[in-house]
């Protein structure tokens, strides 16, 4: 039986390798419309920096799991994400390391489909890594689609074996290849909303549970600006630590809003 400390190595080699896979890349839509309110697990290729970063760099990321539309389409998983650095802040004189970026279009095919997003929640790598880590243990007999595992930001349950997605007794959602079909909700107090626009549909919110909101994983960092209000669709983050890293590998929740 493989001991934790050599399954959670394999992890992070899993999830570097889903986040930089080309496979599964969306096929090319001539008219789709991602509605507002529509969430975007990506997996970033790259890594944001207050030291290397620049002010115009490309940034990506890849869909982690097919995404439903409205319309009964997807938008599927490897599909890239594309952004861009806006602003870059060095921490100086004791002041805090910031970086502004934002997610402005969806790679189909050799097209560009135009959105406007907000960040609902930033994971690290090694969170990423413990939510496909079995709750119970693992072992060689046990496949990893048969796993039960815990969300990210809350208790929720992923029962992968034929099992649904639960928060103690109340269900959820469903899990799915490659994450979960949840209906998002808001947690008390917590800045990040419910289902809006009326688009009350499942979302896609891979490794995250309902309601994850916020920054996992990375001591002293925070969303200072969400991209939800003006400036719409710019998401600037800050760190009291002298200096802001973010790994590529790290995870997002992505939001879509109105254009």
């Amino acid at each position: 039986m493989p001991n934790k400390t050599s399954t959670k190595v394999f992890g992070l080699l899993l999830v570097a390798f889903a986040c930089f896979s080309t496979s599964g890349a969306g096929a090319l839509f001539s008219q789709t419309v991602v509605a507002p309110g529509t969430i975007l697990p990506i997996c970033l290729n790259h890594s944001l920096s207050s030291r290397k970063s620049k002010p115009g760099d490309v940034i990506s990321g890849r869909i982690m799991q097919d995404v439903p539309l409205q319309n009964g389409s997807s938008i599927h998983s490897g599909t890239r994400v594309i952004g861009r650095v806006l602003s870059v802040t060095p921490a100086a004189n004791g002041g805090n390391a910031q970086i502004s970026f934002q997610f402005d279009s969806i790679q189909l095919g050799h097209s560009a489909i135009p959105i406007t997003t907000n960040l609902r929640a930033l994971a690290s790598l090694l969170e990423i890594d413990d939510a496909q880590l079995p709750l119970y243990g693992g072992d060689r007999g046990t496949p990893s689609t048969a796993y039960t595992t815990v969300q990210i930001g809350g208790d929720e349950v992923v029962y992968r074996g034929g099992g649904p997605v639960a928060r103690g007794e109340t269900v959820v959602g469903k899990p799915v290849y490659g994450g979960v079909l949840v209906t998002v909700s808001s947690a008390p107090g917590a800045p990040c909303r419910g289902a809006v626009e009326g688009n009350n549909q499942p979302q896609s919110l891979w490794l995250f549970s309902s309601d994850a909101c916020g920054v996992y994983g990375y001591k002293g960092l925070s969303i200072s600006h969400a991209g939800r209000t003006n400036p719409a669709g710019q998401i600037v983050l800050s760190t009291s630590n002298r200096d802001l890293n973010i790994r590529a590998g790290s995870g997002m929740l992505l939001r879509v809003d109105s254009q």
